[in-house]
């Protein structure tokens, strides 16, 4: 053998690795060493320089990794090394890149979207006052960063003057310029670019509470359709909650349904589903169903109200019945079905008289005494004489004393050795009805 074929070869470090022989050479375990070690310099990274070094090391194990020929599993179903070795790999340079930055570009680009906000938005005469405002504190922000940054050497040489959109979006295009110029270095200027970041954010949220032109629109077009035509001298705040309540005391459902689908916020989709439900009327019935189809509560609530109007709306109720995650859903909707009234609903709530939840069994017991459907006496008896909530008792007892038929209330007044004080109660009522309807010799 020739001099050197008896030394022991030296081991190459990860980047010296060749992908060269890999299909011969490179096995899942070594690759899988080397991500070992790759992951180690990620979590010990404490710079750029660090990042990047440990990048060169994933881009070497990928290299290899691409060369190299694993064996395939003998079970089709199971991942393969080179699938595993690729998720792991794309894991960690997920985790590389969420640790770069912040970078001076990050905090241009979002000056850079704010400038873009400003100009190709309409704004209110208050929004461009907010507008302004906002600019101007970022400014002044801006400015206090870099005085507090002396090696950085920036001057922030931007003002607003006539606080028009020209004027903020020039003042801003003086920021970029500063940010470039002043050369900020990820690790050196790390903390000056995250409060430089900071002051964006801050913008970026100040322009957007900023009022629009587009936030005048659903107004305008309340004012065009009538719905302040209600309104006197006299006015609660906001305005639309005023002529809310005069249209629901006038029966004007459309307006009502015109509000509820125009304004945009929490406090009046409230008080007009709230009118709406009040209001009992049918001409709301494909709005409310629209919703409740979405488990919207309060819509399920309105559709109730109109009784037998919401028959239409039962089979998509009937659909929550065993929503038992759902113990808030399902109590509007027993309510529901039993004050709309269809049979179609009784063998379904029937059912739940036996759920394990105690909270929302009276509450399937009392729809059925809603529904009045005979067919529900017999599990509704089941449940006054075997159920260990005595609410769930009760419920069972007002039930049956509902349904009425003399079955029914036999069922209720023969339940005599019951302690509970509100099944007695029940107990007692339904022997009166019993009395009520026997004829006197």
């Amino acid at each position: 053998m020739t001099d050197g074929d008896d030394e022991t070869p030296t081991e190459a470090t990860d980047d010296e690795e060749s992908a060269t022989d890999a299909s011969s050479e490179i096995t899942a375990e070594s690759l899988d060493e080397r991500l070992d070690t790759a992951e180690e310099k990620l979590d010990a990274a404490e710079t750029e320089a660090d990042l990047d070094e440990a990048e060169e090391t994933l881009d070497s194990i990928a290299a290899d990794l691409e060369a190299a020929e694993l064996p395939e599993p003998e079970d089709e179903e199971e991942e393969s090394p080179q699938e595993e070795l690729e998720s792991r790999l794309s894991d960690l340079r997920d985790e590389l890149e969420s640790q770069r930055g912040p970078y001076a570009e990050d905090v241009a680009e979002n000056v850079e979207e704010a400038k873009t906000k400003i100009d190709e938005t309409r704004w209110t005469d208050r929004g461009e006052g907010e507008i302004a405002e906002a600019v101007e504190s970022f400014l002044d922000t801006v400015a206090e960063i870099f005085e507090e940054d002396d090696e950085s050497g920036a001057v922030v040489d931007a003002a607003v003057s006539t606080g028009d959109k020209s004027d903020l979006v020039s003042a801003l295009d003086a920021v970029v310029k500063t940010v470039k110029s002043a050369s900020l270095d990820a690790d050196e200027d790390e903390e000056t670019i995250a409060a430089l970041l900071e002051a964006t954010e801050t913008l970026q949220s100040d322009l957007e509470d900023a009022q629009e032109w587009d936030d005048l629109e659903t107004r305008e077009q309340l004012e065009a359709e009538g719905f302040y035509d209600v309104l006197g001298h006299y006015k609660d705040y906001p305005p639309e909650w005023s002529a809310l309540k005069e249209h629901e005391k006038r029966g004007n459902v459309e307006m009502v349904l015109l509000a509820l689908d125009s304004l945009q916020s929490d406090f009046m989709e409230e008080h007009c589903l709230e009118a709406i439900t009040r209001m009992n009327d049918a001409r709301a019935f494909d709005a409310m169903h629209q919703r409740a189809q979405k488990r919207d509560k309060p819509s399920i609530r309105a559709l109730g109200k109109m009784g037998s109007g919401a028959l239409d709306a039962v089979e998509t109720l009937v659909d929550y019945v065993d929503t038992d995650k759902d113990p808030a859903l399902q109590k509007v909707t027993f309510k529901a079905l039993g004050e709309i009234g269809s049979e179609e609903a009784t063998q379904p709530l029937a059912d739940k008289l036996v759920m394990d939840n105690d909270n929302v069994r009276p509450h399937a017991a009392r729809a059925l005494g809603l529904i009045g459907d005979a067919r529900a006496v017999d599990p509704l008896t089941d449940t006054l004489e075997d159920d260990a909530s005595p609410n769930v008792r009760a419920s069972a007892a007002w039930a049956l004393r509902q349904i009425g038929t003399e079955k029914a209330l036999k069922a209720v007044a023969d339940h005599t050795d019951d302690n509970s004080f509100i099944v007695q109660h029940e107990v007692d009522r339904a022997k009166q009805a019993l009395e009520a309807t026997t004829p006197t010799a």
